[in-house]
């Protein structure tokens, strides 16, 4: 399926509304056609012209507007769409949906159409916690809804608690698990990602330039896939990724090597992704070292744990995918690398064409291929690790 899509979004009254014009602008980035329709409230808040001006198409504002050509532009949009979401949702259009009303022209958009229906509620939390609604939102999700729940936080009305939609960013990462492939459905994956950090003494330490941003892709490739993921990290430079069933910080090699096998009984899968200190620092200082004109303090150091390959020496261990960041020789030392470990697939890449970057280039190895890559952005790469996990796992 093309990774992009046509996506009619409609928007009901409530002050959120100011995010799905945010929304607009990262779905169309994305590379998504956007039709957006509004509800007369929605329109008290944000004037249809914005949305017209970011999506690029006109907006439809009333069941039988002109935009359908044949006056029924309320069938025609759920069509052409391949999803509908509704963001913000209030509490009186949840309901609406729930009880099978259509007597405005969101609630006719969702009675017609033939594409799957995403809800982003946005309302006060007495409203959220009323029995009434969650009775609603159990039913839409009986029905067959995806319902990306609120965020509790400080709301419009003074108040804090759970009720505040999903920022834009939150929305744009997490749709396109609607139509992804459920490739890893049903299983449990476990990543580790970023840089780990080896104390010095309080204020310094030996890290790397790792960003985080591969594992991170891989977390939102396994999550669109269907997994339930698990995601361990050290230092990252990019936001940790929304739907992850654990998310664990873990700072040092010793750290991340205890979180790992403190869930790793029941994983399927293990990405091992993370840029782990080969070295720890021996001799560390609680206190901050003084400097001392003339005088380099002596740094001794000590091995680390390698983890990668203490999950896969175990007696009954997950499908393991390790990483090869190398300078030189890379095929070479990546197959020697993955032998080693003992690891069915091994992606290898070069650290100029990866580290700290938005792109990557590797090749993937494992006991049938050697499959090179073309240069490509990092959730792209993602997606092709997975697919070829999913075709790999026994």
């Amino acid at each position: 399926m093309s990774p992009h899509k046509h996506i009619l979004l409609a928007i009901t009254g409530g002050i959120a509304a100011y995010k799905s014009c945010e929304l607009v602008r990262l779905l169309k980035k994305a590379g998504h056609e956007v039709t957006v329709a509004m509800s007369h409230s929605a329109t008290e808040f944000i004037h249809p012209n914005t949305f017209q001006a970011l999506s690029g198409n006109p907006v439809l504002l009333d069941t039988h507007g002109s935009s359908g050509g044949n006056g029924m532009a309320h069938i025609n949009l759920t069509r052409e769409a391949d999803v509908m979401l509704i963001a913000p949702a209030s509490a009186n259009t949840i309901a609406k949906i729930a009880h099978g009303i259509a007597d405005n022209l969101i609630s006719n958009l969702v009675a017609a159409r033939t594409c799957p229906l995403v809800i982003a509620p946005a309302m006060n939390v007495q409203m959220w916690f009323n029995p009434a609604n969650l009775r609603n939102i159990a039913q839409l999700k009986d029905d067959g809804v995806v319902i990306l729940e609120p965020a509790s936080g400080e709301q419009a009305c003074g108040e804090i608690g759970v009720g505040r939609m999903l920022e834009a960013a939150q929305l744009a990462d997490l749709l396109p698990d609607v139509w992804a492939s459920k490739s890893l459905f049903g299983m449990k994956v476990m990543i580790t990602t970023g840089a780990t950090f080896e104390a010095i003494d309080p204020v310094r330490g030996i890290t790397n330039i790792s960003s985080g941003q591969m594992g991170i892709a891989l977390a939102r490739a396994c999550r669109r896939a269907g997994a339930e993921v698990t995601l361990i990290h050290g230092q990252v430079q990019v936001a940790l990724p929304d739907g992850m069933a654990h998310t664990i910080a873990a700072s040092s090699a010793d750290a991340m090597y205890r979180a790992v096998h403190q869930h790793i009984a029941v994983q399927d899968v293990f990405i091992s992704v993370a840029a782990v200190a080969d070295y720890k620092v021996k001799n560390s200082s609680n206190q901050k070292i003084k400097k001392q004109v003339g005088v380099a303090p002596v740094i001794e150091l000590s091995e680390n744990p390698d983890i990668l390959a203490s999950v896969s020496a175990l007696d009954n261990p997950p499908f393991c995918v390790g990483f090869a960041a190398e300078s030189h020789d890379l095929l070479n030392h990546a197959r020697a690398k993955r032998i080693r470990k003992n690891v069915p697939l091994l992606v290898a890449n070069l650290v100029g064409e990866a580290m700290g970057k938005a792109t990557n280039h590797v090749t993937l190895i494992d006991d049938e291929a050697e499959t090179e890559l073309p240069a490509m952005g990092k959730d792209e790469v993602a997606t092709a690790i997975v697919n070829r996990v999913a075709e790999l796992m026994p």
